[in-house]
């Protein structure tokens, strides 16, 4: 069904209106042949018939296709009345948004939230009758806390209800700590799980460790035997230069005697071979 025609403001295109219910298109279709109709009209239509109610050519629910948008712009501009008018609701806006304000409207009839109450208020008023509502819940007068939800329930025995909430109170509190010791069971064994875990790498990284100290320690070793070698050596070698140095002296203090006994003996020295070729006459060839 549309919308009823009463209540819009102005001249309606009776291109908007639908050609079975005669009000003003509510979810258009359009068919083939141009003719337009509301959803539902269309549907029930075709339940019972093939072919459309204003000239009759044959169509079917897959040939039926959306309103054309200029068509569909101008339905939307249309002005109307809420539809709680007659509660009190002035309100008059585009069609495009009347579902949006009808939805929220305060002049809307609205069913009670408290289970049994069967009356139909006002949206603005709810309020007030949740108040005084004799099927509202409230909690005892004496203090137990229970929630009256009727007539019958103020005459229910507090003690009872108290050892009943007590219970209730009691059995919520034993779930309560029997999760609490799970999740605290549970995440220790989880860290335990990593400690382990982690021990066992740490384990495996000090045995590293000792492996390259070892190692180390053998090549310290080694390099220190060898420094002890190469220092023995030099010792060594430095031994056999002294003693090559005393030797190369006492050869050149026999030497030094050897010299001064034949000097003795005679004036005549004997030139070196330097001062004989110095002494030597040049000779000259000529060619």
């Amino acid at each position: 069904m549309g919308y009823d025609i009463e209540r819009f403001v102005g001249y309606v295109n009776e291109g908007l209106l639908c050609s079975i219910c005669r009000d003003v298109l509510e979810d258009p279709l359009q068919a083939p042949c141009e003719h337009a109709f509301c959803t539902a009209c269309i549907h029930g239509w075709l339940v019972h018939h093939s072919n459309c109610p204003e000239d009759r050519q044959v169509i079917d629910v897959s040939l039926l296709r959306p309103l054309y948008r200029y068509m569909k712009n101008d339905l939307n501009r249309l002005q109307l009345h809420c539809r709680n008018r007659e509660y009190g609701c002035e309100m008059v806006c585009s069609l495009e948004s009347i579902d949006r304000h009808e939805r929220e409207c305060e002049y809307s009839q609205i069913p009670c939230s408290n289970a049994g109450c069967t009356v139909q208020i006002e949206r603005r008023n709810l309020d007030g009758h949740l108040a005084v509502c004799e099927y509202r819940s409230r909690e005892c007068p004496n203090g137990c806390g229970f929630t009256i939800l009727s007539a019958e329930d103020t005459q229910h025995n507090c003690v009872a209800e108290l050892r009943t909430e007590l219970e209730l109170l009691r059995s919520e509190m034993i779930c309560r700590v029997e999760e609490a010791k799970h999740e605290m069971e549970s995440r220790l064994d989880s860290q335990r799980r990593h400690m382990v875990q982690k021990e066992s790498i740490l384990q495996n990284e000090i045995e590293e460790l000792k492996s390259q100290m070892s190692r180390l320690m053998s090549d310290v070793r080694s390099l220190m035997a060898a420094e002890r070698q190469h220092r023995q050596e030099l010792e060594q070698a430095e031994l056999e230069k002294r003693e090559l140095m005393e030797l190369l002296k006492g050869l050149q203090k026999d030497c030094r005697l050897t010299t001064t006994e034949g000097s003795r003996k005679s004036n005549f020295r004997p030139l070196t071979r330097l001062e004989s070729v110095k002494r030597k006459p040049r000779e000259v060839t000529v060619i």
